[in-house]
């Protein structure tokens, strides 16, 4: 059960075009936020809670996600969480807390899978 410790699974749609950064290394980062919606109801009414999720993909998955993801695409990741801190340029501490993509699935007419 060792492999289940810290493991995330979504589905949802890219809520803004990736960004990529590309590194004097060579290595490649994207970033983008996905929104998951679940429905439920409320007094007769059916009710849409969408949650957004910060997502981070390095490697082979960012050049997957840079050349097949957009704005609005479903999609399916599997990954871990991971929490960081940063200071902004006027000094004030910043907490991300992050999902660290290992496969990704694309959701549609195209369907494909990567990991």
């Amino acid at each position: 059960m060792s492999n289940l410790r810290n493991q995330v699974q979504l589905i949802g749609n890219v809520g803004n075009t990736p960004e990529i950064k590309n590194f004097e290394s060579g290595k490649k980062v994207s970033t983008f936020s996905l929104a998951t919606n679940e429905y439920y109801h409320k007094e007769g009414e059916k009710i849409q809670q969408t949650d957004w999720h910060n997502v981070m993909a390095w490697g082979k998955q960012a050049e997957l996600i840079e050349k097949y993801v957009d704005k609005g695409k479903e999609v399916a990741i599997r990954g871990k969480l991971t929490s960081r801190s940063y200071e902004t340029e006027t000094g004030e501490k910043r907490y991300v807390t992050e999902i660290l993509v290992s496969e990704i699935l694309f959701l549609g007419s195209n369907e494909s899978s990567f990991n």
